[in-house]
């Protein structure tokens, strides 16, 4: 029996650990005899209908998404609006479902991938088009309510923490003469997660990171200033992690660049760049900042093997909700235990998920804002655990994979999402 094709999309920014999920989606539908198809550049192909034929790749070169990092079938940011107000796309959107027998929607992503899945799972039933639609988990913010920790997070987590590590033993060896200050920049517009990951690098007051500035923390300049400076004077040299949505007391963020992306999020500047040049200004210590940006999120060489089997468990687990007629849910990771870390999948409502934020707890920032509590590393430490180098090849570099992507034909007029 027929039961329907399903179409799988990326959405928002990528990860080290995406396409392990596409492939396990991949797989686990491939198992279960359904043809799978997928959305280039996430939503935006799908109104588009340009759709990509996956039973045209290998075995093979399915399984190597395992250890490939960016998005491969390529991702997007683009919100539909309320359903009343954009209903030509919400129409577009069930047209080209029913075009391909697409039975089966699982778009995978963040908050903004969330609220829309739940909108496309509403205006499917309104429509009375027979699709189930699953949410499936990922961003490298940890910012998705419901869910103990989101795919993407623990590899860029492993990153910023043996970042600042290793860049600390270099500022270390120069203090003396050169660099007293570091400053890094991690993303995290309103969590700071990825800033609290980075904590992990040392433990103790004399041990890097010295400083770390969150978004849930309004920024004090002339604490901060005077923190580095009794720093560098009792250890010799200083580092820094700062979250991108830091913000002043009055709630600005602290590097706005003014302008607003796909989603009417405020574009932000370099923080690390604005900081140490004050650091300059102000105490006249020689400094260095760094902004990895996307080198944090798709460092697929040093992806930590916990995030990666979270990835590739919410994407069987996708799957199976779809084929079992579940509707409007997302795979969520339960953690059941810290020591030994074990967790398990359940399904959670995309209601309660979209356009809800989850920032770090209080009890994870210690009391005087600057760094993490045992608590929080308890949370954050089962993480970042284990290593799964890619394939490499002669010449000492990844043997990552491109798929072929071989287009669908069309079967409807063209329509353009931005018309």
């Amino acid at each position: 029996m027929n039961r329907g094709n399903l179409l799988y999309a990326q959405s928002g920014g990528v990860t080290a650990v995406i396409n392990a999920t596409a492939g396990a989606v991949i797989e686990a539908a491939r198992r279960r005899q359904v043809k799978v198809l997928a959305a280039r550049n996430g939503i935006v192909g799908v109104l588009r209908e340009d759709l990509i034929d996956t039973s045209r790749e290998t075995s093979a070169a399915i399984a190597a998404l395992r250890h490939t990092p960016g998005g491969a079938f390529g991702s997007c940011r683009f919100k539909l609006g309320a359903i009343d107000r954009d209903r030509a796309r919400y129409e577009r959107l069930i047209d080209v479902l029913r075009a391909h027998d697409i039975r089966y929607f699982l778009y995978n992503g963040g908050n903004d991938s969330a609220d829309t899945s739940l909108k496309i799972a509403q205006v499917a039933e309104a429509l009375g088009y027979p699709v189930k639609v699953i949410g499936v988990p990922k961003t490298v913010d940890n910012d998705l309510a419901l869910t103990d920790c989101c795919p993407g997070f623990g590899s860029v987590a492993k990153y910023t923490a043996v970042s600042v590590l290793e860049a600390s033993l270099d500022v270390a060896s120069m203090a003396e003469s050169s660099t007293k200050v570091f400053v890094m920049e991690v993303m995290g517009r309103h969590a700071g997660w990825i800033a609290a990951a980075s904590g992990l690098a040392g433990n103790g007051p004399d041990e890097p990171p010295h400083i770390i500035l969150f978004p849930e923390v309004p920024f004090d300049e002339a604490a901060f200033l005077a923190r580095v400076q009794a720093t560098v004077e009792r250890v010799g040299w200083c580092t820094v992690v700062v979250s991108e949505g830091v913000r002043t007391p009055d709630g600005r963020f602290l590097s706005e660049a003014g302008g607003r992306d796909a989603f009417g999020h405020a574009q932000l500047g370099g923080v690390a760049p604005l900081l140490a040049q004050r650091i300059k200004d102000r105490l006249g210590l020689k400094y260095h900042w760094a902004q990895p940006d996307y080198l944090q999120r798709s460092a697929r060489h040093l992806a930590s093997r916990t995030d990666l089997a979270h990835a590739i468990a919410v994407g069987k687990a996708a799957v199976a909700y779809a084929l079992a007629g579940r509707h409007a849910v997302m795979p969520a990771i339960v953690r059941t235990s810290d020591a030994p870390y074990r967790w398990k999948i359940e399904p959670v409502p995309l209601a309660k998920v979209a356009n809800t934020e989850k920032v770090l707890p209080k009890g994870f920032i210690r009391r005087d804002g600057y760094g993490i509590t045992e608590r929080a590393r308890r949370y954050l430490s089962p993480l970042i655990r284990g290593e799964d180098p890619p394939p490499t090849g002669k010449d000492g570099l990844p043997r990552y994979v491109k798929l072929k992507n071989l287009p669908v034909a069309r079967k409807l007029p063209p329509f353009e999402p931005a018309d």
